[in-house]
């Protein structure tokens, strides 16, 4: 791909710098009918990637990318919300603005237990990338360096480092999103840094004075856009520890645009070596991006992911804000056969959501079954799980009286399971957005699961205890009233339940 292409991409937390020089157009119509209820989205104006996730004393934090003058990309702040149990958010004031050494990209946040940096015991201290708009056009290529802020009072409040930049641009294109967390074996703070088209591992005492360990990936992987937003993190099967390294791309998803790519191998505190090199993404829907874990939850990885695509991002049809995040989501490894797949599920504090559910048991779908009349009115949140010990063809349809469907099913010849929008609703706003998206089926024999999660516009697809994901928007024109599953091949159901999912009011 040319060098001039990837300049126009998305950058994570990028598109161009003439963008950002543009007046913020006028504020479309509200949609109150498109807000999420159980994500987070910003009460206003443009967000994206989520940055500096972080648990302390007994509160998520969720920094993001976040423009407060419009609803497109433009120079970036971190916005910040917080939440005690990752489904109802607070949102705070803005925590990190733009100031002379440029605007705040992605990065990631610690909890300084040991105060190695010397801001203080148990400071937050956010590690991000500063983006200096007037030094890139002068082509230097050391537009990008990585910075400090840190709090004492759990993040109201911030104070920048004054010895930024911490760790200054060797002179790379792309030098950004750090996500820092601490190696316990080399007692050091180590970063994973995206640099262009691979992944460079620094390691610090201090959070202050860097040192490179190594570099991952420039020939292996997914390479159709820049590598962005990664993320390290160790997790446990059958005993043995293995490292998952994550890396998003842009453009280059398995079904175009945004998505995120991992790998699965051991990290000695200076090299990441890769158990195999087959093609793997944390999600195979078209709306999951540059998503990272939180720190500080121990051995419990719980992910969040950008639920949307650079292809359409700044055109959505929401008002007055713009863009959502994931449902936060549990990590795990399954190992297949001969590889080691991360598996994702919605994450356990979401069933405090699922309220009384309806559920059908022992039954054969000939053809279709209307599962309108079985359910006390369709919600826009709610979740249907189904389970089977003979997987066919089926298809959920959810419809309206204009004639919109949406279709989330399965294609046994493919072995794929599918989102289908190409009839949901608006889509004019991108010629890109319209379509039928596969992703493969990764588990083994006929036995089945699939849990579905629904909020306003948005729909996540958890396959085979989470071995395949998927994420997409919709954007019907007048609510969903009519759910169909249908099955050409004849689908024989163990379970099937529908249940709203409502957040409790606290």
């Amino acid at each position: 791909m040319k060098k001039t292409f990837l300049l126009a991409l998305s950058l994570c937390g990028m598109i161009t710098s003439s963008q950002a020089q543009t007046a913020a157009k006028p504020i479309p119509p509200a949609t109150p009918q498109y807000r999420p209820v159980y994500h987070f989205s910003p009460a206003k104006m443009w967000m994206n990637d989520p940055n500096g996730m972080v648990y302390h004393n007994g509160t998520y934090h969720l920094f993001f990318q976040h423009y407060p003058d419009g609803m497109e990309w433009g120079p970036m702040h971190w916005g910040h919300a917080t939440s005690k149990d990752l489904l109802s958010w607070q949102e705070q004031p803005i925590a990190l603005y733009p100031d002379k050494l440029g605007w705040i990209f992605s990065g990631s946040a610690v909890i300084d237990a040991n105060n190695t940096a010397g801001f203080g015991k148990n400071a937050m201290v956010a590690i991000f990338t500063h983006h200096n708009d007037p030094e890139e056009k002068k082509k230097t290529n050391k537009h990008q360096y990585q910075s400090l802020a840190y709090s004492l009072d759990e993040g109201k409040t911030w104070t920048k480092y004054p010895g930024n930049p911490v760790l200054p641009n060797p002179g790379i294109q792309d030098f950004r999103d750090p996500k820092v967390s601490w190696n316990e074996v080399a007692k050091k703070w180590v970063m994973t840094l995206a640099t262009k088209d691979r992944i460079t591992f620094y390691a610090s005492p201090n959070l202050k004075d860097w040192t490179k360990l190594s570099e991952f990936g420039e020939k292996l992987g997914a390479h159709g856009g820049v590598w962005e937003c990664p993320d390290l993190f160790p997790l446990t099967l059958n005993g043995q520890t293995h490292w998952v390294l994550l890396v998003s791309i842009n453009p280059g998803g398995p079904n175009g645009g945004s998505a995120t790519q991992y790998f699965i191998g051991q990290f000695d505190g200076k090299t990441f070596t890769p158990q195999t090199t087959t093609q793997k993404w944390v999600d195979w829907g078209k709306d999951n991006y540059a998503g990272i874990t939180w720190a500080n939850t121990g051995a419990r990885k719980i992910f969040l992911g950008w639920m949307s695509n650079w292809e359409y991002a700044n055109q959505v049809p929401t008002s007055p804000w713009r863009n959502a995040m994931t449902a936060p989501r549990d990590l795990a490894l399954k190992q297949v056969g001969q590889e080691i797949y991360l598996t994702s599920m919605p994450a356990k504090e979401v069933a405090q959501l699922v309220q009384p559910s309806q559920s059908l048991k022992n039954f054969i779908v000939k053809s279709e079954l209307s599962l309108t009349d079985k359910i006390p009115g369709l919600a826009s949140q709610f979740q249907l799980q189904l389970s089977t010990k003979q997987l066919q063809d089926f298809a959920f349809v959810l419809g309206n009286a204009k004639g919109e469907e949406l279709v989330i099913g399965y294609d046994k010849q493919a072995n794929q399971y599918y989102i289908d929008r190409s009839k949901a609703g608006q889509m004019a706003f991108s010629s890109t957005f319209a379509g039928r998206h596969p992703a493969p089926r990764l588990a083994n024999g006929s036995v089945a699961d699939l849990t579905l999660l629904f909020d306003a516009t948005s729909v996540e697809v958890f396959a085979d205890g989470g071995l395949t994901t998927m994420t997409e928007l919709f954007f019907p024109t007048q609510p969903y009233t009519t759910l169909k599953l249908k099955s050409t091949s004849g689908l024989t159901v163990d379970a099937l339940s529908y249940a709203k999912l409502t957040p409790h009011v606290k």
